[in-house]
């Protein structure tokens, strides 16, 4: 069961059908969950913003880093230049390379009328699954982000899966969690949606409870010795007409949407937020060039907002819809208590809240 399956309201603004970053028009994403014997629990995770020939119709985009201990492939090009022209894999750490490989080759391959010397920003985000996957095995191969791209779905699966299989959020299992937002602006109707791949740690905060302290599980010992370094690789998507410096502005905003679960995003922690815009009217220079109106600074509140809610929402049903794995060095990662999480949560602030 998902987090507001339990009656959770967690926020102001209402989310879109599927409370997915699928409500997007025309974002899907799929999954490769590589589980095999006692070692092996990663995968790879895509997210396609459903543009066509994306290649040669670029959008716009930004990254916002909150602790950059990580590797990020293709943010230098989309700080540069402020658009993206792949869709984006997620991973664990040592598989980045490995995962470049097979979305370069996807791109190729459906990519009409591409000049031989064509230089290809593929985007691969990661975290570190070490905990309970052997991952100095490396078995991610380039033909895993295929197979991702194969079961490409607007419902698809949260939790322990693709690029969530092995990893985990605070002291729990984490994975893979999304949710979305509606906005209006002045007369405008827009979706936001965020997706998740929670490996990190602190003191987990549930729609201000701070529930890691009332469960006597968090990653501080006191304020002298602070562990539970991790990462966090949040995927924002909407549809609003945005320049990349305005999404840069929104990428920021979902980094609060995690700090708000209780992240300190710590020395360790590579935590980035990824923001783009399906709507070309705000590519790279549309500002004052006439190509798309853009939505004025002081109209974007709602869409901060959709952003802190929107990543917020997705945590929770990262920890809620991942079950308890066992894997690596016989390391288990359990699934949060649920229904002692969901009685605590109904006597602070009730049912529906």
């Amino acid at each position: 069961m998902r987090f507001r399956d339990y009656g959770f309201s967690p926020g102001f603004l209402q989310p879109g059908q599927r409370n997915k970053i699928s409500d997007v028009p025309g974002v899907r994403v799929g999954h490769s969950t590589r589980r095999e014997g006692d070692k092996i629990r990663t995968g790879v995770t895509v997210v396609d913003p459903g543009v066509v020939n994306l290649f040669h119709n670029k959008i716009p985009a930004a990254v916002a880093v909150g602790n950059g201990f990580g590797k990020l492939a293709g943010i230098s090009q989309i700080q540069e230049l402020g658009t993206l022209e792949t869709p984006i894999a997620l991973t664990n750490t040592l598989s980045v390379g490995a995962v470049l490989h097979g979305l370069v080759k996807h791109v190729l391959s459906v990519t009409p009328s591409m000049k031989s010397d064509s230089t290809i920003n593929a985007v691969v985000g990661e975290t570190n699954d070490g905990l309970l996957n052997d991952i100095h095995a490396m078995v991610i191969e380039p033909e895993n982000v295929t197979d991702a791209f194969e079961t490409l779905s607007a419902d698809f699966e949260l939790g322990a899966v693709g690029a969530g299989t092995g990893t985990r959020a605070f002291n729990f299992k984490g994975g893979i969690g999304s949710s979305s937002r509606k906005i209006s602006v002045d007369a405008s109707q827009f979706t936001l949606g965020a997706l998740v791949q929670t490996n990190f740690g602190g003191a987990l905060s549930i729609m201000g409870v701070p529930m890691g302290q009332i469960l006597g599980s968090t990653s501080f010992d006191d304020y002298r010795s602070i562990a539970g370094d991790g990462s966090c690789m949040i995927v924002i998507a909407v549809d609003a007409p945005l320049s990349a410096r305005q999404l840069g502005r929104l990428a920021h905003r979902g980094l609060l949407g995690l700090v708000r679960t209780g992240s300190i995003m710590a020395h360790g922690s590579g935590d980035y937020a990824i923001a783009f815009s399906t709507n070309r009217a705000g590519v790279e220079g549309a500002e004052a060039s006439g190509v798309g109106t853009c939505i004025p600074e002081d109209r974007l509140n709602p869409l901060f907002l959709a952003a802190v809610e929107a990543v917020e929402e997705s945590v929770y049903d990262a920890l809620f819809t991942a079950e308890t794995v066992t894997g690596f060095n016989g390391a288990t990662l359990s699934q949060i208590p649920t229904d002692q999480i969901v009685e605590i949560l109904r006597k602070r602030i009730g049912a529906n809240a």
